[in-house]
This record gives structure tokens, C-alpha cells and sequence, in this order.
């Protein structure tokens, strides 16, 4: 696992704090696409547990993994009674016990390409589920965009992830769906777009900047002036376009 995969542990508290978290919808597409009772699950890279909580809140027995110990610690906090966390990479998993659902919001990216489909299979039921959901948070306003984006180009090209397959963002199917769509261990592979739309104060979407990788990978001083050149270009209020692209899969019978 990349140094930058593990650099969110140091701000783990302004993690919970900024980044968004995950509507009701995503409960509602995977328990509809199962078509059966979701009864336990495993998370991959549960962070500091938005996700973790919406799934446990609807009486999924969650089993946490997260390899950052002050990622973890966070979690912990507000942790319902119904989540065990491990502290594991995804890769340090071995087969064991298996679950009617594996999921990651917004980590499968930090995985490691080889094996990573056979892995998800071994940990899952047969027929069970995997779901990945994801997406990014940038202004919504194209000219508000564009001058946040020449405010930091001085001190990053982008702050985006790209795609770990090469897929274009314009692609009808997107990543990880095309590396599931190619995997035989998997079938039946969809891809929802649940559109949101948030509204952030200025220091709530630089809030939510403090804890991209991207930034967090520059030096401190260089950090806080591509932060304060970027509030430059902001207005006060900034409205925000973070759909969440979900992607679902079902494992082959035995």
C-alpha cells in the first residue's frame, strides 16, 4: 500500500468532519439488487466509518477492516454496537469467513491490482454481493471550477485519482465495472448514479481539501498556500456536485 493511501490517519478528526457522507440510497440499491435479506458484510477501507455507520444503522452486521490505526481510532468512536473493526489491509485478508456482502466506499483504488478480484470472491457467500461506490467532489458551477482549478495548478496538476484501468471519464461503463465485467468470478454487473448535490461554506469545501491525498502529499508550506490561493477563487458559498457512482456485482455459484 502506497505512502499516500496511508496519509489520512493524520487527520482523521477533519476526515469525519468535511467529507460527505453516504445517502440512504446506497443502502437501498444493494439490498434491492441481493433480492434476499443482507445480513452480514465485510468493508474494505471503512476510513473513519460513514459508511461502516449507514449499513450497521440498517442492522447489517459490519465487519470493519481499515489498515490506518488513526483512521481506525476515529471509526471507533461512533462504531455501533453491531461492527467489529480489524485492523488489516484489504491484501492481509485470508480466506475464512465469508459474508452475504463486500463493500468499499471510496477505497478500492488503494488496492492492489494483483489478485484483487479472487480475493473479494473468497471472501464473499455464493451469489453474494460486491459493491463499490464512489465519486467526485468538486464545485458544480463550471466557472467556479475553473478558478479553483488555475488557483491550485501553481501547486498541483490535479487532485484528481485517475482511473486505475485507463477508462475514460466519458466511458458509458466505468472502473471498477470494467474490471468486474471482464472477471469470471463475477456476473450481472450494474452501475447506478445516484445524483447529489451539496451546499459547502468556503472553509467547509477547503475543509474537505485538507483531506484529499493529492494535497496531503505537499509539503506543509505549499500545502496552505495552494489552500489560500484557492479560497482566493471561491466564492462564500459553494455549491457542490458529488454524485456517487455505485457499482454492483454478484458472485458466481460454486
Amino acid at each position: 500500500m502506497s505512502a499516500r493511501a496511508l496519509s489520512f490517519g493524520a487527520i482523521a478528526e477533519a476526515y469525519e468532519k468535511f467529507r460527505p457522507g453516504y445517502p440512504e440510497e446506497v443502502v437501498d440499491l444493494v439490498v434491492t439488487y441481493a433480492g434476499r435479506p443482507v445480513r452480514t458484510a465485510l468493508e474494505i477501507g471503512a476510513g473513519t466509518g460513514k459508511a461502516t455507520r449507514l449499513f450497521a444503522g440498517h442492522g447489517v452486521a459490519v465487519t470493519a477492516t481499515e489498515p490506518d490505526t488513526g483512521m481506525l481510532a476515529e471509526l471507533e468512536k461512533t462504531a455501533p454496537a453491531n461492527v467489529t473493526t480489524v485492523r488489516a489491509r484489504f491484501e492481509d485478508l485470508r480466506p475464512g469467513e465469508t459474508y452475504g456482502l463486500v463493500y468499499v466506499a471510496a477505497a478500492l483504488h488503494w488496492t492492489q491490482p494483483a489478485g484483487r478480484w479472487p480475493r473479494v470472491a473468497a471472501l464473499l457467500e455464493p451469489e453474494g454481493v460486491f459493491a463499490s461506490f464512489a465519486g467526485p467532489i468538486q464545485p458544480a458551477d463550471p466557472a467556479v471550477e475553473e478558478s479553483a482549478r488555475a488557483a491550485r495548478a501553481p501547486f498541483l496538476e490535479s487532485d484528481d485519482i485517475p482511473s486505475p484501468d485507463g477508462t475514460a471519464p466519458d466511458e458509458e461503463m466505468q472502473w471498477p465495472g470494467t474490471e468486474l465485467q471482464r472477471s469470471p468470478l463475477f456476473h450481472d454487473v450494474q452501475q447506478s448514479v445516484i445524483e447529489r448535490r451539496l451546499t459547502m461554506k468556503r472553509s467547509e469545501y477547503l475543509g474537505y481539501l485538507s483531506t484529499v491525498s493529492a494535497y496531503l502529499q505537499l509539503p506543509p508550506s505549499r500545502r496552505q498556500q495552494a489552500f489560500d490561493a484557492i479560497a482566493q477563487a471561491l466564492p462564500e458559498t459553494v455549491e457542490i456536485a458529488a454524485d456517487i457512482i455505485v457499482h454492483l456485482a454478484r458472485r458466481g455459484p460454486e
